[in-house]
């Protein structure tokens, strides 16, 4: 890299200043490289989009000033036991994003097949079935249809799987066990 790209990547480095220390080291660790500066700007262009989707039920917007953690929420879709119920999500970027899916968690507890007890989400492509031309709205609406319509042939949660079948005693544990964050 020429001294001159490497004061034109520096130059656009977002300041730290007001960023909690891990935050900050983060940030400025991926935003070093070319590669750093075109995860900032694709997670940059995906909250724009996101925002400008108006999507129902679907939310995510970065925590505080590190634009590799994300909160999001989702809401329960109609005519499903999560009706008007409402998730909150965590979202933690790689630096090799979107090459490299994020992780996501439920932040909120969620008594789902495909859900463990430490909100671990068992969704494929947030796994093996992963593509950049995800992206974070891609991801909510995966998980807003996979709460209607869970995977029970890879459950990460036997006991909600076992009950799916009776979708009264299902609805019934769902909402013993839901409590909004």
């Amino acid at each position: 890299m020429t001294t001159t790209e490497n004061q034109d990547v520096q130059d656009n480095i977002p300041p730290a200043a007001d960023t909690a220390p891990s935050a900050a080291k983060h940030t400025a660790a991926a935003a070093k490289g070319l590669d750093g500066q075109s995860v900032l700007k694709r997670l940059q262009s995906e909250l724009m989009s996101l925002m400008m989707c108006g999507d129902p039920g679907i939310s995510a917007f970065p925590e505080g000033d590190n634009i590799f953690c994300w909160k999001g929420t989702i809401t329960g879709s109609k005519e499903t036991v999560y009706e008007g119920m409402i998730y909150k999500l965590s979202f933690s970027f790689p630096t090799d994003y979107p090459f490299k899916p994020p992780k996501v968690k439920f932040e909120t507890v969620c008594f789902h097949p495909n859900v463990d007890i430490y909100g671990n989400i068992c969704l494929d492509i947030l796994q093996d079935k992963w593509s950049s031309a995800y992206d974070v709205r891609t991801i909510l609406l995966s998980i807003q249809s996979l709460l209607g319509e869970p995977n029970n042939e890879s459950p990460l949660n036997t006991q909600a799987a076992a009950l799916w079948v009776n979708q009264e005693e299902f609805r019934k544990m769902v909402e013993k066990l839901y409590k909004p964050a």
